[in-house]
């Protein structure tokens, strides 16, 4: 099995991306038949520089045809693309003779191809593939050549290229993957912890409703004044049950910095992120921890999606939040968004407004961005904000 027969079906979004990035460097690997072919006029002529150039020409069928292969699913998949590689070998070693060391450049195609499906192979192929390509030629006297340096570097760093490559495309599907299953795994605790409360919540007071309406019904022809009291104390266990319910659904919509804190190191640990957090949010008062949960909420979030960074840090004070990273920074950095429209950042800048703060953003010299939310203390604040 190739690591490819492993890899999972990416989100649309990452498939476009990806397809667009292999099919450029798909295209850029024809760029050696034709040097290939090039070569040929130089070394034969006649018909066996037509001969040479028909073997180019059905290496290139083939390598077509290898990459729509790589594009579909199937059972036989694996086996079509095993055996198109053997053609494409066989059509190399026909084109030494008119080829000669040019040759070579078929074989950087062929073992490039390797080096994508079959990662742990990699060293072993490219290793001989370099070393034919460097002494081959070198080893032919008919040939009139030295050692092919130029074709064995082509060979090795385009295959190593391909191979890093295939690396990057493997790491970005697992880390979607597990951001996905974060993502996953919190709401079904989420609705899990729900589902909990509202068990404990509601059990018992239901239980007791159920209870005390029967009751009354038998005391209604008997003791009107009894009836009464149990229909009050049923009004009483409806309204408690209310009110724990909506406690419940408080407590799961509400945002917290603590809340954010886990949430954040969790997101930047799945995204690769070194994460550089507080462990506890005892700075922040009462009043603002709220406030502060949307920001980090945003600011972390914005992080891992815009600034491709390799650390973050969070600083919390009494009066204000502060996020850096060490990303790309500039107009592409995750705080760009925040003069722009979008509708978390639009909404985090509303409730940074309405608690009378100031919302700062920029790159940080030589590289990464800082997002700074700082809000008055609440006794400097004018009357009617809270």
């Amino acid at each position: 099995m190739t690591d490819l027969d492993r890899e999972s079906t990416p989100a649309p979004a990452h498939r476009w991306a990806g397809g667009l990035r292999r099919i450029l460097l798909g295209a850029g690997m024809l760029v050696f038949p034709a040097l290939t072919a090039m070569a040929m006029s130089g070394n034969v002529s006649g018909s066996a520089a037509v001969a040479g150039y028909a073997v180019v020409v059905a290496f290139c069928l083939c390598y077509v045809l290898l990459a729509l292969a790589l594009g579909r699913a199937g059972r036989h998949r694996t086996r079509w693309i095993t055996a198109l590689l053997a053609v494409m070998t066989a059509l190399f070693l026909a084109a030494l003779p008119s080829a000669h060391a040019d040759a070579f450049f078929l074989a950087t195609v062929v073992v490039s191809v390797v080096a994508v499906l079959w990662r742990k192979h990699t060293v072993a192929v490219v290793a001989g593939g370099t070393l034919a390509a460097l002494l081959v030629p070198w080893a032919v006297p008919a040939w009139h050549t030295g050692p092919g340096g130029f074709q064995a570097l082509a060979l090795l760093f385009t295959s190593l290229t391909c191979g890093a490559f295939a690396e990057i495309a493997a790491t970005n599907q697992a880390l979607v993957a597990a951001r996905a299953e974060v993502a996953r795994l919190a709401s079904e605790a989420e609705r899990n912890r729900i589902a909990r409360d509202l068990h404990d919540l509601l059990g018992h007071s239901l239980t007791a409703i159920t209870v005390k309406s029967r009751l009354a019904q038998r005391l209604a022809v008997k003791d009107v004044d009894q009836a009464v009291a149990e229909m009050t104390a049923v009004e009483t266990l409806s309204r408690q049950a209310l009110a724990d319910v909506r406690a419940a659904v408080s407590g799961y919509r509400e945002v917290t910095v603590a809340g954010e804190l886990a949430r954040g190191r969790e997101l930047l640990r799945a995204a690769g992120v070194v994460a550089d957090l507080p462990s506890a949010a005892d700075a922040v008062g009462p009043d603002q921890r709220e406030l502060f949960g949307w920001v980090l909420r945003e600011g972390l979030t914005n992080v891992v999606r815009h600034a491709r960074a390799a650390r973050c840090s969070v600083l919390l004070s009494p009066t204000s939040v502060e996020i850096r990273d060490d990303g790309r920074g500039g107009s592409g950095g995750p705080g760009a968004g925040l003069v722009g429209s979008g509708k978390g950042l639009t909404g985090l800048r509303e409730r940074v407004a309405a608690a009378g703060g100031t919302v700062e953003a920029g790159p940080l010299d030589p590289r990464g961005w800082r997002l700074l939310v700082t809000v008055r203390p609440p006794d400097s604040r004018p009357e009617g904000t809270t």
